[in-house]
């Protein structure tokens, strides 16, 4: 009996060794660091220039819109932050002094990438579906008011509210951003909680994966060039 006991447990140790050695290797994320201002050298530049459109095309690899999810792993003992991006955005808005409007954002979801091939690949097929619903989209819907004409090299906390298409569903919803204009270039970073039942998603299974959060969080990081 006892050395059948003996057995069990070594038994046991080995296969929370390998567990623990599968979810180190093979399973454990290395998440991306969130959206944030980036500060950018500034140059001269009067107030005027800042006024007219803007635009953001693929291309720019510090553009991007992206998801950040906590998965569960090994039968939810441990768990790890997942992030996924795609650089394929394209977008445009419009600045007239304190008023930013006609913003519109696109992204191809087909495109996202995160450290694990298998979960990209998922995507296509489960959860965001990116093969039958390729595109995310952020419509404004009222214009967007600042306390004041932005300086170079400042940073601007803001508001956006829009419609927002995901997974073939469009709601209306409040983003917080943050832009800094340097002179040459209007940078936009922001982030939307996503509750996935609002959009009908349905977490993606896997076998590595014991479950997910049934909420996230979109991303967005946005260089706009002057024209």
């Amino acid at each position: 009996m006892r050395r059948i006991l003996k057995w069990l447990v070594v038994g046991a140790v080995v296969v929370i060794a390998l567990g623990v050695a599968a979810w180190y290797f093979v399973l454990k994320s290395d998440p991306a660091p969130r959206a944030a201002i980036k500060v950018t050298p500034t140059v001269a530049a009067t107030a005027t220039a800042l006024d007219g459109p803007w635009t953001v095309k693929p291309g720019n690899p510090d553009n991007f819109v992206g998801y950040r999810v906590t998965e569960k792993l090994l039968a939810n003992v441990t768990q790890t932050t997942a992030t996924g991006r795609t650089h394929n955005v394209t977008a445009s808005m419009k600045i007239d002094g304190t008023t930013v409007s006609d913003v519109n954002v696109t992204a191809d979801l087909r495109d996202l990438k995160s450290d694990k091939d298998f979960r990209d690949g998922r995507l296509h097929e489960q959860g965001l579906e990116s093969n039958k619903f390729p595109e995310a989209k952020f419509v404004l819907t009222s214009p967007i008011t600042l306390n004041a004409v932005p300086k170079v090299g400042d940073t601007v906390k803001t508001q956006a509210t829009g419609d927002f298409t995901l997974h073939g569903v469009t709601k209306s919803v409040t983003i917080s951003l943050e832009g800094r204009w340097d002179g040459n270039q209007v940078q936009v970073v922001g982030n939307l909680p996503i509750a996935f039942s609002d959009y009908g998603i349905t977490a993606p299974t896997s076998t590595f994966v014991a479950s997910m959060d049934d909420h996230g969080e979109m991303e967005l990081q946005l260089f706009f060039v002057k024209g």
